[in-house]
């Protein structure tokens, strides 16, 4: 009888397990004007998607040059590949799904450059729907070029660094970057409440909170500060995860700067904002609203090693993992986030 029972558990495990296999790869990756910095940048970018092979794809600097559509070009792009992937209409911000989309939101629409977000809706194979959600947030007012000792609108080189956080902090805010976080944690609420699995991913232009920390503050020109960033912060306290730092949480160990990445087809006055400082930073996100149903699995920064510091190419020697690029030819100045999660 005991073997019975133990068999029949094993099978019901195995059962539970089988239900639990389904996996969805959410990835991030500013595509630095649609890849047409360097040469032949489309191209390579439309490889490294189809390398990838997310579920979810979220993309910044979408700007559908020549009056096209760049998500719909790019939706035919990898259907050549093999990949078939869904989209809609967007600026600024895009979003493939591998699955169909059954409705599509504008949560804080692109205008004169300071930033945007769009949502899907669709539906997983075993019924759950998933709220996905890209932001590109607004670039100006970047608070943290400050403490670098540039302006982080004009990135005009400062009199000295800004080490003052109150008035770091009043030039963060004064960016939109925190009201289109707001939107996104109101809308958001209103599709968990319905039993949407929720998630977020997008170049924030602006650091974390969890990595300018006590154990960080000399390290990357962070001039000894600790800093409290505005979005992470709001996004914290609503209850959400950022997946890098649940799968990494010591910031000196897995720094996870996705930004600037070294992009080998670029000159190197393409890559410069702060040339004198260590401007690397990690900027680019994906996070999720812990769900009984969600588990992260795995999470990687997607691109080269290589970064720039200082006004110098260089590569990274910290402990984060990286899936190394597929060509040769990166495509953009960022690194992308690939995380992994299983669903049941």
């Amino acid at each position: 009888m005991k073997k019975l029972f133990i068999l029949a558990v094993g099978l019901l495990c195995t059962a539970w397990q089988g239900a639990a296999a389904r996996e969805i790869k959410v990835l991030q990756l500013n595509i630095w004007q649609e890849g047409t910095s360097v040469p032949n940048g489309y191209e390579s970018m439309i490889d490294e998607i189809a390398y990838a092979d997310a579920d979810f794809v979220m993309l910044s600097e979408v700007r559908n040059y020549n009056d096209t559509r760049l998500c719909d070009r790019m939706v035919e792009s990898l259907k050549a590949k093999g990949k078939t992937y869904y989209s809609f209409k967007s600026k600024d911000s895009g979003l493939l799904s591998k699955y169909p989309i059954s409705d599509s939101v504008t949560i804080f629409p692109e205008k004169d450059d300071h930033g945007s977000m769009y949502k899907l809706i669709a539906t997983l194979p075993e019924g759950q729907k998933a709220s996905v959600y890209t932001a590109h947030l607004d670039y100006t007012n970047c608070a943290y070029y400050r403490v670098r000792g540039y302006d982080g609108s004009t990135w005009a080189e400062l009199p000295e660094p800004d080490t003052d956080l109150e008035s770091i902090l009043a030039d963060n805010v004064a960016s939109q970057r925190d009201d289109a976080i707001r939107l996104f944690i109101a809308d958001a609420a209103k599709d968990a409440a319905a039993g949407n699995l929720i998630f977020l991913a997008g170049d924030f232009n602006e650091p974390s909170h969890l990595d300018w920390t006590e154990a960080t503050r000399d390290s990357a020109d962070h001039r000894g500060l600790v800093v409290p960033w505005t979005v992470t912060t709001l996004l914290e306290e609503a209850g959400y995860a950022d997946s890098y730092r649940v799968k990494y949480p010591d910031p000196v160990t897995h720094p996870g700067y996705t930004y600037p990445a070294d992009c080998p087809g670029a000159k190197m006055s393409q890559l410069l904002w702060a040339p004198e400082a260590d401007e690397r930073e990690r900027i680019d996100f994906i996070f999720y609203r812990p769900d009984k149903r969600l588990k992260l699995k795995d999470i990687t920064i997607f691109g080269p090693k290589g970064s720039v510091q200082r006004g110098k190419r260089m590569v990274e020697t910290s402990q984060d993992p990286f899936l190394l690029p597929s060509t040769d030819n990166w495509p953009t100045d960022h690194k992308g986030v690939l995380a992994t999660f299983r669903v049941k």
